[in-house]
């Protein structure tokens, strides 16, 4: 096992290299990061010259790249066009990230199992039906018409005791751009709404992958041998049958945690919150380099040590699957 993870580990270097300059090469292509700096004026040549001294714009990217991947390997993410240093940026929104995807997770894998467990089950029945519909009904509806809807209903027309359950289900406030670096990290209260909204759309995936595996393997063989020895089907489902059928269900909640880890852009920008997913978004809009770089080698970090864990889990789930 210690040599797999040691292997998995040197595979992701090439893989983070690999990503970190496309995203830079990407991001510096989208134009002059000082246009619309000075306002309505245009920039002054000494102004433009200097801004573009300090971040390395003046070389070529190749060079830029270099000088940055200098800093990366230090554990320095380097400093943005407002002057922040992107480690600060990122450490002062990750706990509100990290609340909401540990809420869409939670969600998600709760009653994406147990839906997809009651409804493989009950194959072919009227609750096998009502949760296939209802997830293609998810599935269809966008993550924004989700969540104005969210708000609409919880926030306006719902009675006040049932609001007080979903407070502030219209963002936080306190975004701070320039320095020093600020952000109000979001309480649990607030990220109820958010957290479900976020994990609405997997929801519907982690239950038919679930109905799916878990149909296909109660008509396995080791199954029919132990209805054979006279196990009840609770024991048959809940300890021959459903660990076996986590295996895919795993695997789409590892792929998915990057993106709960991204904040789902869309989902910060619905709600307002001051997480890593709001950050990028308005890094990408003021075309700030630095910080899009710098957050999106997190997020690859993130998602390939997800990844890690996910295979590293196959074999507790399966004994079957070794890594030797």
């Amino acid at each position: 096992m210690g040599t797999y993870v040691l292997r998995r580990l040197l595979q992701m270097i090439p893989v983070i290299l690999g990503t970190t300059f496309l995203i830079y090469a990407m991001v510096f292509a989208l134009g002059d990061p000082t246009l619309g700096r000075c306002g309505e004026r245009e920039c002054p040549a000494s102004y433009v010259a200097a801004f573009r001294a300090r971040y390395n714009l003046d070389k070529p990217l190749l060079v830029q790249y270099g000088l940055y991947l200098g800093q990366l390997v230090q554990g320095n993410l380097g400093e943005n066009f407002y002057g922040n240093s992107v480690s600060a940026e990122l450490l002062a929104r990750w706990p509100t990230t990290i609340r909401l995807a540990f809420i869409a997770v939670v969600f998600e894998g709760v009653v994406g199992i147990l839906a997809g467990v009651l409804a493989g089950i009950r194959k072919g029945k009227f609750l096998d039906y009502l949760v296939l519909v209802s997830s293609l009904i998810v599935i269809s509806i966008p993550v924004f018409v989700i969540g104005g809807l969210a708000q609409m209903v919880l926030g306006i027309w719902m009675p006040d005791a049932i609001e007080k359950l979903f407070r502030d289900v219209f963002g936080m406030p306190g975004i701070r751009i320039g320095p020093p670096v600020t952000a109000t990290q979001g309480s649990w209260g607030q990220l109820i709404m958010p957290g479900i909204v976020l994990g609405a759309f997997s929801v519907a995936y982690i239950a038919r992958l679930m109905r799916a595996s878990l149909a296909e393997n109660l008509r396995a063989d080791y199954v029919r041998t132990a209805r054979a020895k006279g196990l009840g089907a609770s024991r048959v489902v809940g300890v021959h049958t459903l660990r076996n059928s986590l295996i895919p269900v795993i695997t789409f909640i590892g792929y998915d945690l990057g993106n709960l880890m991204g904040g789902a852009v869309v989902t910060e920008r619905i709600f307002n919150i001051n997480g890593i997913g709001g950050f990028l978004f308005r890094s990408i809009n003021a075309k700030d380099g630095t910080s899009v770089v710098g957050t999106i080698v997190c997020l690859v970090l993130v998602y390939l040590l997800a990844n890690l864990i996910v295979d590293v889990l196959y074999g507790v789930l399966d004994p079957r699957i070794s890594h030797d």
